[in-house]
């Protein structure tokens, strides 16, 4: 099976003797023995709820690895590094390693370490490489990376840059409490009071859908109309899907959904709990 280099993807470490208590006192998931092996979705949110970084984190090798979009990593660290105060923990970039993934188990031969993407078992295996060790350029590992975001989309998966940017969605409008983002029995976490008022209340109006039939031309950030409603925006589309982050009281049956001035067709991904018209409780 092909392997692909995500060239949009830097590597952050944090250890010490205070790493996992910094960590799960600060971000939204669960640390707990099952990390190693595994990818799981996390976010820094703000303290009023809204997503600020997200990604994959594992554990390995005495040390706690985030995956994330390279355009959030400095800002990531700063905030990492406010909230650490005087606890025992390193907060760094590691530019020496890049991430190789694969859509099975076929995982370059020096990887130093892999994790599987829980988020959904379409998504594979990333492995940590240095750079120095990726395959010559015309190897399948230097190939670009719509193979990712297709399954990424096909799963209806949001992420940072592709989706959504920093401060624009709550964790629950990305499906982060649905896919073993949020761990909503280990107590505080930045923006938890937030997460948990829309969790008790059923208060969160928009989710991931997938957008099919997306016309040429139309780029991410793009309008979803429903009727002359505006239901949310598309993500950056790939050979004519996306997904979108919109408002599920605001799809109607019988009244087409466009983009561009063009119909197109939503569905639900696998994982979803919500349906299309749903009327959210006020909060």
């Amino acid at each position: 099976m092909a392997r692909y280099h995500l060239h949009a993807r830097s590597i952050v470490r944090a250890a010490g003797d205070d790493a996992h208590r910094l960590l799960n006192d600060t971000l939204t998931c669960r640390f707990d023995d099952e990390l190693p092996g595994r990818g799981r979705w996390f976010a820094l949110l703000s303290p009023q709820g809204k997503v600020q970084a997200e990604g994959l984190v594992t554990e390995a090798d005495g040390a706690f690895w985030f995956d994330l979009d390279a355009a959030v990593v400095a800002d990531f660290i700063k905030r990492m590094k406010l909230y650490r105060l005087r606890a025992k923990v390193d907060i760094e970039h590691d530019p020496s390693l890049a991430v190789i993934w694969s859509p099975d188990v076929d995982g370059p031969a020096r990887a130093i370490i892999a994790y599987r993407d829980e988020r959904a078992p379409t998504l594979g295996t990333r492995y940590l490489v240095r750079h120095e060790d990726i395959e010559a350029p015309a190897s399948p590992e230097a190939e670009p990376n719509e193979a990712y975001y297709t399954a990424k989309i096909a799963a209806g998966v949001a992420e940072f840059g592709a989706d959504f940017g920093v401060n624009e969605m709550f964790a629950h409008d990305i499906g982060l409490d649905l896919l073993g983002g949020i761990d909503f029995k280990k107590g505080c976490f930045i923006g938890q009071e937030v997460v948990s008022r829309m969790q008790h209340r059923g208060t969160a109006r928009r989710r991931p859908v997938v957008v099919d039939g997306i016309p040429d031309g139309a780029a991410a950030g793009a309008p979803l109309l429903v009727g002359e409603r505006e239901a949310g925006t598309i993500g950056t589309p790939v050979e004519g899907k996306a997904v979108a982050i919109v408002r599920l009281d605001r799809i109607e049956e019988g009244i087409p959904p466009t983009v561009g001035g063009l119909p197109v067709n939503l569905t639900l991904p696998e994982w979803a709990t919500y349906k299309f018209g749903e009327v959210i409780a006020e909060a």
